[in-house]
């Protein structure tokens, strides 16, 4: 399996590219800025991007799909509940760092259970947590979890935007998140990486 991190974007958001080394066929996960610079990793290597997915629609996470979309022609895959944030610079919060920006509406909706194919051997699972946002969905596959901004290394996605709500945030951690092995990877959308163990026993929101 492709798995990059990449540490170019200019909005502090996490992005990366996970695929098929069979077909290089990848997708980038929340392109947040300097598209540039993502397309430029995905030409150095080969890759072809095939779908854009944003763990949720806030402008951090959003904010290179254009960029993304229009030189690689990837499909833009994001929940229903946060579509309309892809589009109105109001509902994606990028009016309050003083510019509107907004991304292609969605290609395709995705819900939770829903399995996006990547090639010939990779498949993301799609769970849905809101509590971030209405819309925020993590990604699952083998033994890793894109988590998005639900839940970070010692702490969890805020939840005074509107769309959020601290207990369903919580609730969906536990529940969705929490059943799987201590092993399990979980890549946030901020920060460094964690272990579904380690914030098990160490989250003190949890």
């Amino acid at each position: 399996m492709i798995l990059k991190g990449l540490e170019i974007n200019t909005m502090g958001v996490n992005c990366y590219i996970v695929g098929c080394e069979e077909t290089k066929e990848v997708a980038v996960i929340d392109p947040g800025g300097n598209a540039r610079g993502i397309v430029s990793v995905l030409e150095e290597d080969g890759l072809k991007a095939v779908y854009i997915i944003n763990t949720h629609g806030h402008i951090d996470h959003i904010g290179g799909n254009r960029g993304v979309k229009e030189a690689t022609g990837a499909k833009i895959l994001i929940h229903e509940a946060d579509a309309k944030m892809l589009v109105n610079a109001v509902s994606n919060f990028s009016f309050l760092m003083g510019s509107k920006v907004t991304s292609p509406p969605a290609d395709e909706f995705i819900k939770e259970g829903d399995r996006i194919k990547i090639g010939n051997t990779v498949e993301l699972e799609v769970i849905h947590t809101p509590g971030h946002s209405a819309g925020g969905v993590c990604l699952k596959t083998g033994d890793i979890i894109f988590v998005g901004d639900t839940l970070f290394q010692g702490s969890i996605g805020r939840t005074d935007f509107p769309g959020g709500s601290h207990k369903q945030l919580i609730d969906n951690i536990k529940q969705k998140l929490l059943c799987y092995d201590d092993e399990t990877v979980c890549y946030p959308g901020h920060g460094p990486a964690t272990t579904i163990g380690f914030e098990r026993r160490h989250n003190p929101f949890l």
